[in-house]
């Protein structure tokens, strides 16, 4: 699984076979590679390809799909883009906000982190679909505990693989928890990236939460579970330099590692990296930038 693959193009020598999406491995249950194939083949037969991404972030790999896609639209992140859209329209006042949960949010979250010391807090997340083995579950919450920072996680109550009749916490556990941790159910994203309380993202990678991480200036700790997401956090450990990838690990020992290399050892080198990336992200999306002209060109275009 290491093997490193040489003739991607665009990614020579990057990727492992361990970091292509998940529907490349054997044993893979479902048809999702039969999926996928069918799905490029339907976009090389279109016209144009939109992309949520911007020229600053994935410039290498753009430039080979370009040799196939004539028409070419670069117009992420799309979240940002449109804060920015909006925002002109309304000339700055009044920016409208927009509901695209698909669970409830608790905001009390908030409030919590206001009462958290700047950049102390990781913020872990797996999005609104990943499932967790509740062994793999309770290694990340031991390694959170042990590593004795602060950190809000979003646990869905449907995050369990299955249930079992031992669904006991440890008593360190609990206590470590109610010392320096929140959990909830869901949470406003954007807006928990965004806050000054945040140092770090653990995430599943998926393309949603890299880019919200990406235009918030966060560092993330990557733990991948399917599709893109093997991919994605290969570019954000060994590309982009903005964290750490924990593909197919899963020990306390090591998460208790990887978020006090995040958070503490090199903190100051991947926030560096991290508000660098932000400011080209925001740099795209305004007047001028490439997802902004690129927006313009497709609106013509169409």
């Amino acid at each position: 699984m290491d093997r490193i693959i040489r003739n991607m193009p665009g990614m020579e020598n990057l990727l492992r076979c361990r970091d292509l999406p998940s529907f490349c491995r054997p044993n893979t249950e479902g048809n999702f590679l039969e999926w996928a194939v069918f799905r490029t083949r339907q976009s090389l037969a279109a016209d144009a390809l939109m992309l949520n991404t911007f020229e600053d972030l994935e410039g290498s790999v753009l430039s080979q799909m370009g040799q196939h896609f004539p028409k070419l639209y670069t117009i992420g992140p799309i979240h940002h883009h449109l804060k920015i859209r909006k925002a002109e329209s309304n000339k700055a006042k009044d920016i409208p906000t927009f509901k695209n949960s698909l669970f409830q949010v608790d905001r009390s979250c908030m409030a919590w982190l206001e009462a958290q010391p700047q950049g102390s807090v990781i913020y872990v997340s797996f999005g609104s679909s990943t499932i967790v083995k509740r062994e793999d579950l309770m290694e990340i919450w031991h390694g959170l505990v042990n590593s004795k920072k602060r950190f809000l996680w979003v646990m869905r109550p449907d995050i369990v693989a299955a249930k079992d009749n031992d669904d006991r916490i440890p008593a360190e556990v609990e206590e470590g928890t109610r010392e320096r941790g929140l959990i909830v159910g869901w949470a406003p994203q954007e807006d928990v990236l965004a806050h000054k309380a945040v140092g770090g993202f653990f995430t599943h990678n998926g393309w949603n939460s890299t880019l919200d991480s990406v235009v918030a200036g966060v560092p993330m700790i990557c733990w991948p579970y399917f599709a893109d997401q093997q991919i994605n956090s290969r570019f954000v450990s060994e590309v982009w330099k903005l964290g750490l990838d924990m593909k197919d690990v899963c020990d306390r020992h090591v998460v208790e590692k990887m978020v006090n290399d995040l958070m503490v050892h090199r903190k100051e080198e991947f926030l560096k990296s991290a508000q660098e990336m932000a400011m080209l992200a925001h740099k795209s999306v305004t007047p001028g930038g490439s997802s902004y002209s690129s927006f313009d060109d497709l609106i013509q275009y169409i």
